[in-house]
């Protein structure tokens, strides 16, 4: 047995490919499925089944255009009420792939109909656990509907006891998220790999014999989701259409100055420093260089459904088209250029200062705003003195809470303050971008709370 990972970092997930040397068995799917037909090419095997092991929450699933393209069948949950033609499979169901043999086994927690796949070739095994037992915590359970957090919650206590009994101590294990998903809880471990023995002695849901704790612990420590995940499942549920992702033709000068001054969402890629430097007056910020945090702050920020531009060179549109594609953002315009002069040239534009922390002590004027725009759950750990905390994702729907004096903005790294800086330029206010790491602030002498 041959197990290929196909990571996409971007949302903190993996895919894989598991082949015997002729045929494979695709599981959790992106929706860019070239890279699967690529690594199987690669292989030279063929793909002839496909397996998900739960109606994803937080991507758009490739599953079915890859069973489309290449005929595998597509094993979907028999509970799943899917509007597509799919291969049901239930509880202690098995399939046989070449030489491998698949086992679903019923995990509930991450979701209500979720499966996880005991996969065997002879004396070895690999256990594939999707949203269900990751390393060093679990899927979180609250994605489904408030009401049955706790339920589900208890569920996934039970399930992951449950897959851990079935399979082999030695098994390799094989999530799908946990690589910093929003979709996973609890203390994960950041670890690149792991076993089912492994997890049996350090994952917080096998060591805690008390489920009751596990329970309320679990449940405490679950902080906000980005909010496009609400349209993941129907879009899975439906059966999402294939994927575009073609640069379309760009935008003219003209017709680019007039959206950015109807006030619609122009998208520059560029680093944040030349951001800062100079933009296109109304553009807002989201640095493609950190891929991993692109695609997820984009679709939590920008209202669902409206209108996109991207701005930038070919290369980064190119690449940001595909990762918007995977949670539905589909067929973005483009605004092509390395920079705004040369992207639209008689176009008006703007710049904001960007400091450091000891740019904040020293040129801070007594009485104007720091704005913390980490999560809610960052805030209450720890933040600076007097500090006012709207969660970046937040923003747009609390413009009218920020002063209107100048305010200096603050995150956990400097990117998701400088989304923040370029949003409340965009609504008239004035930014000053606090580019630094939160862990360095007191060592800078900064005044925190805790």
């Amino acid at each position: 047995m041959q197990v290929i990972v196909i990571d996409t970092t971007s949302l903190g997930d993996r895919s894989y490919l598991i082949h015997d040397g002729t045929q494979a068995l695709v599981i959790d799917p992106q929706r860019d499925i070239d890279r699967v037909t690529a690594a199987a090419s690669d292989a030279g095997v063929e793909i002839t089944h496909i397996a998900e092991t739960h109606i994803h929450n937080d991507y758009v699933t490739g599953g079915l255009e890859l069973a489309q393209v290449t005929g595998a069948a597509y094993l979907v949950n028999a509970a799943d009420p899917v509007k597509f033609d799919r291969t049901p499979i239930s509880d202690g169901e098995a399939v046989q792939v070449g030489s491998l043999s698949v086992q679903a086994v019923a995990t509930p927690g991450h979701t209500v109909t979720h499966l996880s796949y005991i996969v065997t070739d002879a004396d070895e095994q690999a256990v594939f656990s999707g949203g269900s037992l990751l390393f060093g915590s679990v899927g979180r359970t609250d994605l489904v509907d408030p009401a049955q957090t706790t339920e589900l919650t208890h569920a996934q206590y039970a399930s992951v006891r449950r897959l851990t009994a079935e399979a082999n101590e030695q098994a390799q294990l094989y999530p799908t998220h946990g690589f910093g998903s929003f979709c996973s809880s609890g203390p994960a471990t950041g670890a690149n790999s792991s076993t089912v023995e492994e997890q049996l002695q350090a994952n917080h849901a096998l060591t805690d014999e008390d489920e009751d704790h596990f329970v309320r612990e679990l449940i405490a420590n679950l902080s906000a989701y980005p909010t496009y995940y609400a349209h993941m499942g129907p879009a899975n549920t439906n059966g999402p259409a294939p994927v575009d992702l073609s640069v379309p033709e760009p935008l003219s000068e003209a017709e680019l100055t007039q959206r950015l001054r109807d006030g619609e969402w122009v998208v520059d890629l560029r680093n944040r420093v030349a951001f800062s430097q100079e933009h296109l007056d109304g553009a807002v910020s989201f640095e493609y260089g950190d891929g991993s945090s692109f695609t997820t702050f984009l679709g939590w920020v920008i209202p669902w459904g409206e209108r996109i531009t991207l701005a930038g060179t070919q290369d980064d549109v190119e690449s940001a088209i595909r990762d918007l594609s995977r949670i539905g953002i589909d067929s973005p315009d483009a605004a092509l250029g390395a920079g705004p002069r040369d992207i639209a040239p008689r176009a008006d534009v703007a710049d904001y200062p960007r400091v450091d922390w000891a740019g904040l002590l020293a040129e801070r004027p007594e009485g104007e705003a720091i704005l913390d725009v980490r999560r809610t759950d960052e805030f209450a750990g720890t933040h600076i003195e007097g500090a006012i905390n709207i969660p970046l994702h937040e923003i747009v729907t609390r413009i009218d809470e920020v002063p209107q004096s100048r305010i200096w903005v603050h995150c956990g790294s400097g990117y998701r303050a400088s989304v923040a800086a370029s949003l409340l330029q965009r609504a008239g206010k004035d930014p000053v971008h606090v580019d630094a790491s939160f862990g360095e602030a007191a060592d800078s002498g900064v005044t925190l709370q805790h």
